[in-house]
């Protein structure tokens, strides 16, 4: 038995050796290989019970792990939408059928779709902002959808809210008020003045003239116009009346907006939606009119000329007109034990038996690391280790055929006892 056990030993060995070499050759193979996480094969041994002074050789057995919680170098590249993960997660993709998997690999290109897709494939999923801001499905891929840069392009949305913060100066001299602009009158008078540029239905720019005028102490009015009705060099009178009037009430001590006061005004934008601007900002101090800000939604159908992902994973599409809108929330996941997830063929994981629950947030909340964009995650492979591996599983390997020949031998001798 012990001349069998040799052999079949000295097997065993050879073929556990055979399986890191194959690991060895994988990780070789991949050294350039994006997000790509290494293997290595651990040996354990195997015993047989042994008694009455006879020894029953065992073997080797091997189990393959792979280093997918170490992180690899960062490589930047002239790409807005080549993608790394600077610490923990994956990011999250589909395959053709839909299937969802994990991966490192952040190589992502625009396809013929409009969807970003990796370099085997796989689309990149998030969460869009049609609904509003996005709020992650913490234990699912729900509400997930591939990531589409195109969608973008030529959409126009009609202006709905606003926000309007600014000064008005104290001192001011107060209006009549029969001069008042909510007369309309070719005499009208006016403390400050502003615009907006809000949009219609279709995307057209509608330039909006906002009067502010003192009527008494810490009292003003507020008229808008569209500008398209104005004079020619005069404005008033314009040729329709105000769009909306409303009156703003301050606090005599503290410059701000009393509890009386109205603190936004709406109007029915023409050609377009209703849109209420925000003034609960406005204050009343001495100084002179001075805007604070001045911003209102909605867009022209401008197309994307490029996009860009900020360090939480926001994607913004950037318009040809210089404005930027988000469009998607790329979302992440990560397992209690990433290094027990299952490779799969192109980069990618699957959730093991071991790997533990998946869970998913944003960049930058929780355990998450951040993105960075227009870089991309190396492969953590060290090719002189490697090498090394290589040369003393070559050895190892050659040793442990000795041990088989050498009990084959043997065995040669024993059969040819009997002639």
């Amino acid at each position: 038995m012990s001349l069998y056990g040799m052999m079949r030993t000295g097997a065993s060995g050879m073929n556990a050796q055979a399986n890191r070499l194959g690991t060895v050759a994988d990780n070789i193979a991949n050294s350039n290989t994006t997000g790509y996480k290494k293997a290595s094969t651990e040996f354990s041994s195997l015993i047989l019970p042994s008694g009455n002074g006879a020894y029953n050789s065992g073997g080797v057995t091997t189990d393959v792990r792979y280093a997918i919680s170490e992180q690899g170098a960062l490589e930047f590249t002239t790409s807005g939408t080549d993608l790394a993960l600077d610490g923990d997660g994956f990011f999250i993709v589909n395959d053709p059928s839909g299937i969802p998997y994990l991966t490192r690999a952040g190589s992502f290109v625009v396809n013929g779709d409009g969807n970003l897709v990796n370099a085997a494939g796989y689309m990149l999923m998030g969460y869009d902002y049609t609904a509003g801001e996005p709020a992650p499905v913490v234990n699912g891929f729900d509400g997930l959808s591939p990531i589409n840069v195109g969608s973008g392009n030529l959409s126009a949305t009609p202006s709905t809210t606003g926000v309007f913060a600014a000064n008005l100066d104290e001192s001011a001299t107060a209006v009549a008020a029969g001069s008042l602009p909510s007369t309309n009158a070719a005499n009208a008078e006016y403390t400050s003045k502003s615009s907006l540029v809000v949009y219609d239905s279709l995307g057209g720019e509608v330039l909006l003239d906002f009067y502010y005028t003192k009527t008494a102490a810490n009292d003003w009015e507020v008229a808008v116009y569209n500008r398209a009705d104005a004079s020619p060099n005069t404005a008033f009178p314009y040729a329709s009346a105000a769009l909306a009037t409303t009156t703003l009430q301050f606090d005599p001590t503290t410059g701000e907006l009393d509890g009386g006061s109205a603190t936004d005004i709406s109007l029915a934008v023409p050609g377009g939606a209703a849109l209420t601007v925000d003034l609960s900002e406005m204050s009343q101090l001495s100084y002179k009119f001075t805007v604070r800000n001045a911003n209102v939604d909605g867009n022209s159908p401008s197309p994307v000329a490029r996009v860009e992902v900020s360090k939480d994973g926001t994607l913004f599409a950037q318009y040809e007109d210089g404005k930027l809108e988000p469009l998607f929330r790329i979302a992440l996941a990560d397992v209690q034990s990433p290094d027990q997830l299952r490779p799969v063929a192109g980069n990618v994981y699957a959730q093991g038996v071991d790997s533990g629950v998946i869970t998913t947030g944003f960049a930058g909340s929780g355990a998450f690391g951040s993105i960075v964009s227009s870089a991309l995650e190396s492969s953590n492979v060290d090719i002189a280790e490697e090498l090394t591996n290589m040369i003393t599983s070559q050895r190892s390997y050659t040793a442990n055929s000795k041990v088989f020949q050498t009990g084959s031998d043997l065995m040669d001798v024993l059969v040819n006892l009997k002639r």
